[in-house]
């Protein structure tokens, strides 16, 4: 088992590739940035019709658009779960709540975690308030549902769409949308190896 495989930048969106990796590793995308002015709002509207502002609905019953409240100049983890899972949802989210603690106060500046239920039906926001709660999430870590279709509408464009929610990926994606630099890691991997890789995407110097 590896942890980091390399590809290069890219000018299109890069979930379209990340799609394509099934590896227990680290996938690398770097996103080519423009320079400034109107170059970096042209990307900026990239991104966004790629990404897209489907509106989901976090813990605390909160709609957010997923590009423009989520994404936008973030640097993200995510993950998809549900909250009845009886495999492997609670250990990798405990790996997340591992990586919570290693970002300290940092949580929601530098890095914040988004966790999509693949289960929105069941996984309302009550239930995803009491899953949270479970597992001390503080402010930055954003558990999220919302109406199926654009539940997922958004994971599909992240790659983590399963048609039976027990199929759902072990994968973290963790990426710098500022950047463009996105990567993909085995979510059971150990806590400190998944920091490294966190570390890495916040500290991205992007194209200079």
């Amino acid at each position: 088992m590896y942890l980091i495989h390399e590809l290069g930048r890219r000018t299109i969106a890069p979930f379209s590739i990340l799609t394509l990796v099934f590896a227990l590793g680290i996938m690398t995308i770097h996103a080519q940035q423009p320079a400034e002015g109107k170059a970096a709002q042209a990307n900026e509207s990239q991104a966004q019709k790629y990404f897209t502002d489907t509106e989901l609905i976090n813990q605390n019953g909160e709609k957010m658009r997923f590009y423009s409240d989520l994404l936008k100049g973030k640097t993200v983890i995510i993950d998809s779960f549900f909250a009845t899972c009886q495999g492997s949802c609670l250990p990798m989210n405990r790996n997340l709540e591992k990586v919570q603690e290693a970002l300290g106060d940092r949580l929601g500046k530098d890095a914040h975690i988004i966790s999509i239920s693949v289960d929105p039906t069941v996984d309302t926001p009550t239930a995803l308030q009491a899953y949270a709660k479970k597992l001390n999430a503080r402010r930055g870590w954003y558990f999220l549902t919302g109406d199926k279709a654009s539940v997922e509408f958004v994971l599909k464009k992240l790659g983590q769409f399963v048609d039976d929610k027990n199929d759902h990926l072990n994968i973290f994606i963790i990426g710098n949308e500022r950047t463009g630099l996105w990567k993909k890691a085995f979510g059971l991997a150990k806590s400190e190896d998944l920091m490294k890789v966190v570390e890495s995407v916040i500290n991205d110097p992007g194209n200079q």
